[in-house]
């Protein structure tokens, strides 16, 4: 079995009337579409620090995260679906 059907929180696609209430302004279809890329966007908000007794670790720089978070959700809102 992969990895990702193991994973709870994996899935596959967002259904449409979920992007279409997200859209909308409904504010559990956006959490529902923010919970699916969570991962991503902490991945992409990756900062590596040095440490003097760790060395280089990574952290995530929240300041950038909400950014991304702030972003999707500004996309979403304009997300025109009629089309």
């Amino acid at each position: 079995m992969s990895n990702m059907k193991q994973n709870k929180r994996y899935i596959p696609f967002i259904p449409l009337t979920t992007i279409k209430a997200a859209a909308s302004g409904d504010s559990i279809a956006m959490s529902i579409v923010l919970s699916k890329y969570q991962n991503y966007i902490s991945r992409l908000a990756m900062k590596p620090v040095y440490e003097e007794e760790k060395g280089m670790v990574m952290y995530v720089d929240e300041y950038m995260r909400r950014q991304l978070e702030t972003k999707l959700i500004e996309k979403i809102l304009e997300f025109d679906t009629t089309r």
